[in-house]
């Protein structure tokens, strides 16, 4: 049965990526190509280095993670060389993930990881743990949404844009509608959910060193899927759906609910790299049992019934 999917022009073996955030190292993320990953997408670049949030920045609980990582990342200048050489290594598409707090920053980065020749730039609108330092989210509003991504569309011309957007919103579909009126190329749903806390009953404080966290893994799923469906309804740009995908089971209900692309990220931490195979193996024989011809059938399908 067919995996393959054309995406913005290009050919991937397969509709699973790697979401950004997952690896924090650049040269890490060649891990998710021997995987078995048909598009990666790089943890955040920041125009400046970023050491991150205090410590412990993840931790476990039942359902999945709570994470307050703070864009750890080398800035623009070191990153840049560590990004090329990963795009020279890998044999998928690599898109780069960026993010800023204000429009013009967003074009300066962008501006500088043009002549990378990634396939795409994804613009972080929607990063959570950073309530210590800004009150401005982006993607938390529609024309702000809309600013950043027409900006970045008239620096990097025809490369594709993807706006990736936060849950934590009154109204994800709404926001992911002023994207496409900006340009974006796609939109990524969802980031973590937040703000969430948990507190550590031994040392009777609050478990990550930041306080508050993004929610990822196994419990956010099922908003996932509900904003993904949301967004589909009213967007004609494609979407690539992530949050707490761990078999192929998840993979087709996120693909029914209308993703073009399935991330698969938190998933790697609880059961290793083993799990990208695993689901590509599920979603082959899915289709076969099914009659299904290839993975694009599925896309949608869920508005159809």
């Amino acid at each position: 049965m067919e995996l393959t999917i054309n995406f913005l022009g290009k050919k991937l073996k397969n509709p699973l990526f790697l979401p950004s955030g997952i690896v924090t190292d650049i040269s890490s993320h060649i891990n998710a190509v021997k995987a078995g990953a048909g598009l990666v997408v790089l943890k955040s670049i920041t125009l400046n280095p970023r050491e991150g949030n205090a410590l412990p920045r993840v931790v476990k609980f039942s359902s999945g993670f709570l994470n307050s990582v703070g864009l750890t990342n080398p800035g623009l200048k070191e990153g840049k060389k560590q990004i090329e050489e990963l795009i020279k290594k890998s044999s998928v598409p690599v898109v780069i993930s960026i993010f800023s707090t204000n429009i013009a920053e967003f074009k300066k980065i962008a501006q500088e990881l043009i002549e990378l020749k990634p396939f795409a730039l994804e613009l972080n609108l929607s990063c959570p743990n950073l309530r210590h330092e800004t009150d401005v989210i982006i993607s938390h509003q529609g024309k702000s949404s809309f600013e950043a991504v027409k900006g970045v569309k008239k620096v990097v011309g025809k490369l594709p844009v993807f706006a990736k957007l936060s849950p934590n919103v009154e109204n994800i579909a709404e926001i992911a509608k002023w994207c496409q009126e900006g340009g974006a190329d796609a939109i990524s749903a969802i980031n973590t959910v937040a703000p969430a806390m948990i507190i550590d009953i031994k040392k009777r404080k609050p478990a990550l060193g930041a306080k508050f966290g993004g929610i990822s893994g196994p419990a956010i799923k099922p908003i996932a899927i509900r904003c993904i469906y949301e967004i589909y309804e009213v967007v004609d740009i494609p979407i690539l759906g992530m949050g707490g995908v761990s078999n192929w089971q998840d993979a087709v209900e996120m693909i029914m609910a209308g993703a073009t692309l399935v991330g698969v990220g938190s998933s790697v931490y609880l059961n290793g790299w083993s799990v990208y195979e695993k689901i590509i193996e599920g979603l082959k024989k899915y289709l076969k049992d099914e009659n299904f011809k290839n993975i694009k059938s599925l896309i949608g399908l869920a508005h159809k019934n």
